[in-house]
């Protein structure tokens, strides 16, 4: 132990901060009129040593044919790199197949490593490593940024955030390669073909966060064709006889239940290849946007600000929730204006019964899937808002909060009419009509908004960037500065919140109403089908390369799509209930049929409930390999234990031999211990 301790500690000693093959991975863009002192203090602490308390990273400026502006290229030595994946925890594979966390001590014992071989971390983990190493760039006795007094620091602050905060600093991305870029294109979306996404080569390039997202894409839409292939034969041979869907339905409620604790178990493989199924997580810091009274933390003993949580929760039960409520009710009015369009076209046809009648009757439909949309986009920034003014500490709290606050106006403000319709107006043949509406409109529009519009806007801008610059037709022509140029104006991605939340919907849009509508999955297969290529265009062409972010599960939206596969046993036991064959076998008490429903309901919660107990979230094999890395890591740490004790006692009894009055027996038995 105390071997390696010595070699990592004169690994960081002698790391250079200058390498004359300088890599850049990282693009810092500063304000204009930032002041010379502060970016000369900032690069400064960039380069110090670790021991100063620096980021031990290489920078350079970014020189274009106007100069030096106020952008910096960041790398690193693959030195430091590597002591980096120590640093944040790295999993990858040794030799003997085995997912390990990297130690530079014990370098030599994962697969095709060598000391030069600099392809061992690939280019997202080498960008991941570097964000890392930057938000950790500390105070130290600093008061304030230099050159601006009004933004403050305190010891243990990071420089980064008070620096975006501040607005002295205006972005950080990481760098496009574009020849792996193009290659990924080719193997992805550049022809149309029959087969899987090479996830292992998205996750390399974007990070295992938007590898998981287009994992889960690509199962969901495989896992909808059962749902399809077997719904078109009910739309075909059986559309008004609605009691012949109780064998869909119920087959929908299993389906759903069992694609969702599969995908678990296909997550766990997935992410256990990748390393981030072993990764242990990491303190969280406070969040940029995180302000208060500067106290101590408890945990950490740093200072940093400190807010009251019952001025948070004031704060969000007496305005943000009486907000989302009154946009609930918004939502509602909203939604009785549209039944009332819906008479007006019923009467319209009644009166004229023609073609041009028989149109109307759907643009009721299409105008408020269109209002929809807006109302959702509109809300998605009032809740961001009032979310960000909760003043939550933790982004993952944060996040909690705002994905709550979507989620339930987002399921209100979609499926409240459909719930009317089924349940109040009891009109199957307009629930058919809305939801179909409600469902290719909005995947329309949200193909439109998200990548075609996007993709147009950005193209357009790159050609005139080309103009500009002279350059030549091919991507490859272009120079560093005048890719970093066109980059640094690209759109940045927000994430996959945006993304999960469309298949949220359209999970519910399948699963809540599927004896009704069963032509639901085949557009939602068609609809992903374009999905995956078009997602995949604005990855790679239209939004600046996101960080690399490790991650484990998708989080809380599996929680999320649970939630609706409850709903949605509940909605279908009570669509069954009101067919015309099950009313008929309780002519004398509608009470039995309540009590009967209810029954039948509660049992298929209990198989539901039951099958996602039996089925194991990870595989067996990856549970014994689980199992046999913490035996192993407990060993290890026995053994360190053991090394420790005998390093100090041969130290502090050598001391004792050579006083007089030390006999040999009096350590003796401490080694046969060992």
């Amino acid at each position: 132990m105390a071997e390696k301790t010595k070699e990592l500690v004169e690994s960081w000693s002698f790391l250079d901060t200058v390498e004359s093959n300088f890599r850049p991975l990282v693009v810092i863009e500063l304000a204009k009129g930032t002041k010379e002192e502060t970016i000369e203090w900032f690069t400064k602490r960039i380069m110090d040593k670790k021991a100063n308390g620096g980021a031990q990273l290489l920078i350079k400026p970014l020189v274009t044919e106007n100069g030096v502006e106020n952008i910096y290229l960041v790398g690193a030595s693959h030195l430091r790199l590597l002591l980096g994946a120590e640093t944040v925890g790295l999993v990858k594979e040794c030799s003997d197949n085995s997912m390990r966390t990297f130690t530079y001590s014990s370098r030599k014992t994962f697969k095709d490593f060598a000391d030069d071989n600099h392809n061992f971390l690939t280019m997202a983990e080498c960008q991941y490593i570097i964000k890392h190493e930057l938000e950790n760039l500390r105070a130290k006795d600093e008061k304030m940024i230099p050159g601006y007094p009004q933004a403050k620091l305190y010891p243990g602050k990071s420089i980064v955030r008070r620096l975006l905060t501040s607005g002295i600093l205006v972005q950080i991305f990481p760098l496009h390669d574009r020849e792996e870029l193009k290659k990924l294109r080719h193997s992805w979306y550049g022809r149309v073909k029959v087969g899987y996404q090479p996830l292992d080569d998205i996750r390399c390039y974007f990070g295992e966060t938007i590898a998981l997202y287009f994992g889960f894409l690509e199962y969901f839409t495989f896992a909808l064709i059962p749902m399809a292939v077997i719904g078109i034969p009910y739309y075909v041979f059986a559309w008004e006889d609605y009691d012949k869907y109780v064998m869909f339905a119920t087959f929908n409620l299993l389906w759903s239940t069992v694609i969702l604790e599969v995908w678990k178990r296909i997550c766990a493989i997935l992410t256990y290849r990748w390393g981030t199924l072993l990764m242990k997580r990491q303190f969280e810091e406070p969040r940029p946007g995180f302000h208060g009274v500067l106290g101590i933390n408890p945990v950490t003993g740093r200072e940093e600000p400190v807010y009251s949580s019952i001025k948070r929760q004031l704060r969000i039960y007496l305005v943000s929730l009486p907000f989302v409520c009154l946009c609930l009710y918004f939502s509602l009015y909203v939604m009785m204006i549209y039944f009332d369009l819906e008479q007006w076209a019923l009467d319209y046809h009644k009166e004229n019964e023609s073609n041009f009648s028989s149109l109307m009757l759907y643009v009721p439909s299409i105008i408020y899937a269109v209002v929809i949309e807006v109302m959702n986009r509109i809300y998605r920034y009032a809740a961001e808002f009032l979310t960000s003014w909760e003043n939550h500490r933790l982004e993952s709290s944060y996040q909690n909060h705002l994905i709550l606050k979507v989620l339930v106006f987002n399921f209100l403000n979609c499926f409240a009419s459909l719930f009317y319709i089924a349940f109040v107006l009891f009109d199957m043949k307009l629930l058919r009509q809305s939801l179909a509406t409600l469902l290719i409109t909005s995947q329309i529009l949200n193909q439109f908004a998200e990548s075609l519009l996007p993709y147009w806007l950005q193209k357009r801008y790159n050609r005139r960037m080309k103009k500009r610059m002279c350059s030549q037709k091919t991507d490859m022509d272009l120079s560093l500065a005048d890719q970093v140029n066109m980059e640094k104006e690209m759109g940045t991605y927000l994430g996959t919140f945006d993304d999960y939340l469309e298949l949220f919907l359209q999970f519910g849009y399948v699963s809540l109403f599927s004896c009704v509508y069963p032509l639901a999955a085949v557009f939602a297969v068609l609809n992903n089908i374009t999905e995956i290529y078009s997602d995949a265009l604005k990855m790679c062409r239209v939004y600046k390369r996101p960080f690399a972010e490790p991650t484990a599960n998708i989080g809380v939206w599996q929680l999320a799509f649970e939630t609706m596969s409850v709903i949605s046993v509940v909605t279908n036991c009570i669509l069954i209930g009101m067919s015309p064959q099950v009313d008929a076998l309780f002519p004398d008490s509608k009470m039995d049929l309540v009590l009967t429903v209810a029954l039948v309901e509660h049992l298929l919660l209990a198989i539901k409930f039951i099958m996602a107990f039996v089925i194991p979230d990870k595989p067996r094999d990856i549970q014994m390999k689980l199992a046999r890395l913490e035996f192993e890591s407990l060993e290890a740490l026995k053994q360190q234990v053991r090394a420790f004790q005998m390093h100090y006692l041969i130290s502090e009894n050598t001391l004792k031999i050579k006083t007089p009055a030390l006999r040999c027996r009096d350590w003796f038995p401490y080694l046969l211990i060992f």
